[in-house]
């Protein structure tokens, strides 16, 4: 199994397979890239290896690798609560606290913090009491998106492994495996809106695939300019919850915004948005992306969604 399973990056599965076959585990890896280059795969299969009884490693079948897999290994512990905006510093000084208690199964003890950057001063702060006397088995993963926002002191006691784009063979291929059913507009448009990363392409073609019926409407009636089928649409989203109508004006956000991508020669990853790029002038998009800003900023900030949705009613017509 070895490292194949993560595509492109071969400089730095090789140096990494050699380093690890010769026994150099750090003490603390800052796997850095955009969102969706591919950080997590590659945390997992470093965690794996570290933690592999395979005479290949990561083998991927012995029960260690499977329980990394699984998300379910005793020694390999996920620091984060997505729910917070910035990573609770205590669940840094309790992952700190838990390091100095031996490993419950293996050589090692493994701590992912999958938003790094996110970690906040008094975080890292609390984080780098820990790297710099870290006991023998403890192994730290920091992944972020944007490391500049680490401190100094501690991105200089970390191994940082750069994820590097994917070529546009490789890409190509592999989008065409994961939607066999996008149109090759669709997939290209993908691949330069996503910059190379695999994670972001996939991203990107999986919303364009699904359309929710609103959006549809939606759609349709802002092209025909139809003022009572947008109203149709909006009249029985006056009952939705919040939630949900932020995250449908958000899709409708996202596709005038492609739409507008479209029309300035740029590459939009849904038939939809260029379809709209071609019934709409520059300038209606515009509007229309100003607009659902608008409502979105109202809608998060508790304006009532019969309210939300009665203005852009009127706004959009």
């Amino acid at each position: 199994m070895g490292f194949d399973v993560l595509l492109g990056n071969e400089r730095l599965k090789e140096n990494l397979t050699k380093s690890l076959a010769k026994g150099h585990i750090s003490h603390c890896y800052l796997i850095s890239g955009p969102e969706g280059s591919g950080k997590r795969t590659l945390a997992r299969l470093l965690a794996q290896t570290i933690l592999c009884r395979g005479a290949q490693k990561p083998c991927g079948v012995c029960a260690p690798c499977r329980k990394v897999l699984d998300g379910n290994h005793p020694d390999y512990i996920l620091v984060d609560d997505p729910e917070k905006k910035t990573v609770p510093v205590e669940l840094i000084r309790q992952a700190r606290a838990d390091m100095f208690i031996q490993p419950n199964e293996s050589d090692h003890k493994i701590y992912e913090f999958p938003r790094a950057q996110d970690m906040g001063i008094p975080g890292q702060n609390a984080l780098l009491k820990v790297l710099e006397e870290p006991p023998g088995y403890g192994v730290f993963l920091l992944l972020s998106d944007n490391p500049d926002k680490l401190l100094p002191t501690v991105r200089s006691r970390c191994t940082e492994l750069k994820m590097q784009a994917l070529s546009p063979k490789i890409l190509k291929n592999q989008l065409r495996e994961d939607f066999p059913s996008a149109s090759p507009e669709d997939i290209e448009a993908a691949m330069i809106r996503s910059g190379g990363f695999l994670g972001q392409a996939r991203t990107l073609l999986s919303q364009g695939a699904e359309v929710p019926p609103q959006t549809e409407a939606f759609a349709r009636a802002f092209a025909q300019r139809d003022a009572l089928l947008l109203t149709q649409v909006l009249v029985p989203m006056e009952k939705w919850k919040r939630e949900a109508l932020t995250e449908m004006l958000q899709q409708w956000l996202a596709l005038l915004e492609g739409a507008l991508m479209s029309r300035s020669g740029g590459a939009a990853v849904s038939a939809l948005a260029r379809e709209l790029a071609r019934r709409r002038t520059a300038a209606d998009l515009y509007s229309g992306v100003t607009a659902l800003k608008k409502a979105l900023d109202y809608a998060l900030s508790n304006v009532s969604p019969a309210a939300v949705c009665g203005w852009l009613s009127w706004e959009l017509r």
